[in-house]
């Protein structure tokens, strides 16, 4: 006789495990919870925006109705509806929903997870929806924890990342999730979502109006975050009530909500418009307009290493060698974000910023490259010098290869006259060093070198 108890509860060699458990709701969130809780969607039917994702067919709505489990990393800005999707995952066909946040769960805490997801598929037939919030900050070694678990579907994981996971996660997870891309809430969204909350019982029950005015300002503070704009309606209900008003008006919002939302769409247009902005504030050497392009996109969350890679783009692109510290700068300010994260990170970035943008600037390493190149893609290669071929191997000097090669080091001036291009692009010009900065040294250094490396046969 099988005794049971915490572990076997079924012997599965003598009977069959029982019927998964069908669908379920939600459990009301407990009284006291945020508005933005106690709104979370129950059902699919309630959940606003996403619709490329939850349309007819959409992987998510096959993936949240029961069909096709698979494991799912769900990418895009803060409040637009990843934690509710994820549970709305587990209740649909009434699979175990357990949730952990990568800023305090370790590798321990994942193991410790996996292992009594697999005893209660073993003994229970039971499945595991794991939900890890902030993905992103999982360590490589947090990540891999997680691949055979994945492997074999011993828990259906969904994990919500704000960062393109193609950066911050681990390729094996990546290759074996569903990558979903959720979109920022139109103001429309929004405005459904606090009209709402205004009327339904688990709001706040037609309790109090809102006047128009009052309605569109929380619209436009919420940036598309639905949890930015019920976090603020409640605070300005609470105000309200404080005060034994119904109507909560603009003034009411505007005192107790300490800071607007950065208008920021992180894939439209304000994207590209303010990093555009950024730099060409830093090319037109504004220090003060590059500092306020750079504040508005960390305040809207932009990710700080795309900001760095611009920076350290800029340093080469319109500084170059009138600042060659300019460059090292960028790249450790690249590093420092990577190794220290937000918000400590948006000092070096800073000063990265004030550093290009009071820079001299010149465009003449990006000239010369890309005049470089539009040579060579126009068929201006010729053939290697022969003196300049590689040397290093039996039969070469027999080519001719490395023969009349007059080594630099052996003049005392370390420079010499020497056929260095191919016979076509002898006399050729690509880099012109400006006045500015570093570079005015250059140019009167450039022509100097050119004319001893071509012996006097360009004439300068």
């Amino acid at each position: 006789m099988h005794h049971q108890d915490e572990l076997f509860t079924v012997n599965p060699d003598v009977a069959p495990p029982p019927e998964p458990a069908g669908p379920t709701t939600p459990p009301p969130a407990p009284p006291g919870s945020p508005l933005a809780v106690r709104m979370r969607p129950r059902t699919l039917d309630e959940v606003v925006g996403q619709q490329h994702l939850l349309g007819e067919g959409a992987p998510l709505r096959r993936l949240v109705e029961g069909a096709a489990p698979a494991s799912v990393l769900l990418y895009g800005p803060p409040g637009t509806g990843k934690t509710t999707l994820a549970n709305l995952v587990s209740t649909a066909t009434g699979r175990r929903f357990v949730a952990l946040s990568a800023l305090s769960a370790g590798v321990k805490e994942v193991r410790g997870v996996i292992e009594e997801a697999r005893r209660r598929r073993r003994y229970n037939a039971e499945n595991t929806v794991l939900f890890i919030d902030e993905v992103h900050r999982f360590s490589k070694t947090q990540q891999d924890a997680l691949l055979g678990a994945v492997e074999d579907r011993t828990v259906l994981l969904v994990a919500a990342t704000t960062e393109n996971p193609s950066f911050s996660v681990v390729s094996p997870l990546l290759s074996r999730s569903l990558v979903l891309q959720l979109r920022p809430l139109t103001d429309d969204d929004v405005r459904e979502l606090v009209t709402r909350a205004l009327t339904d019982e688990r709001g706040l029950a037609g309790t109090f109006e809102l006047t128009d005015e009052a309605l569109a300002h929380l619209v436009r503070l919420a940036a598309g975050d639905a949890r930015r704009a019920l976090t603020a309606l409640e605070a300005a209900a609470d105000a309200a009530a404080a005060t034994e008003h119904r109507v909560i008006e603009l003034g009411t919002v505007e005192s107790t909500v300490d800071k607007a939302a950065v208008r920021y769409d992180r894939d439209g247009d304000q994207h590209y418009d303010v990093i555009s902005a950024f730099i060409k504030s830093i090319r037109g050497s504004d220090v003060d307009a590059a500092l306020h392009y750079l504040a508005r996109m960390i305040a809207a969350g932009e990710d700080p290493r795309f900001i760095a890679r611009r920076l350290v783009v800029h340093a080469s692109e319109d500084i170059g060698m009138a600042d060659p510290t300019a460059l090292q700068t960028a790249v450790a300010a690249a590093h420092a974000v990577q190794f220290i994260g937000m918000p400590e990170g948006r000092l070096a970035l800073a000063q990265a910023t004030v550093h290009l943008a009071t820079a001299p600037k010149s465009n003449a390493v990006i000239t010369a490259i890309d005049a470089a190149l539009a040579d060579v893609r126009a068929g201006g290669v010729g053939t290697v010098p022969p003196h300049l071929r590689d040397g290093h191997y039996a039969g070469a000097a027999t080519l001719g290869n490395a023969v009349g090669y007059r080594y630099p080091h052996d003049v005392a001036e370390g420079v010499l006259a020497q056929q260095y291009p191919p016979d076509e692009l002898v006399g050729k010009d690509y880099y012109e060093p400006t006045q500015r900065g570093a570079e005015r040294t250059l140019a009167e250094r450039v022509p100097r070198l050119r004319r001893t490396v071509r012996g006097h046969r360009d004439g300068r």
